[in-house]
């Protein structure tokens, strides 16, 4: 049975989750990701990993949930500002 720690990291773990998931849909949908920052994503994705990896060695179920899938999100924001910085880079030689 969860403890009430757990839910309050359950709780902190869906805010922070889903808080990606408005910003991760608008870029794919727009192909854009060009107010981005790519070393904002780099360090949070890093960042996040580091936390997923910590919640596995504390065996915490509330900080691997929310960091596996904040991982996730991530991964998908920064192949999306890479592929897509490439064209806008290109697009500006021309």
């Amino acid at each position: 049975m969860p403890t009430d720690t757990e839910y309050l990291g359950y709780a902190a773990g869906v805010l922070t989750t889903f808080a990606f998931l408005p910003q991760a849909y608008r870029m794919i949908r727009t192909r854009q990701a060009r107010d981005i920052s790519l070393t904002w994503v780099t360090a949070m994705t890093a960042g996040v990993f580091l936390w997923l990896c910590y919640g596995i060695l504390k065996q915490s179920i509330p900080i691997m949930a929310a960091n596996g899938i904040t991982f996730l999100l991530l991964l998908i924001i920064l192949v999306i500002k890479i592929r897509y910085r490439a064209h806008s880079d290109s697009g500006r030689h021309q």
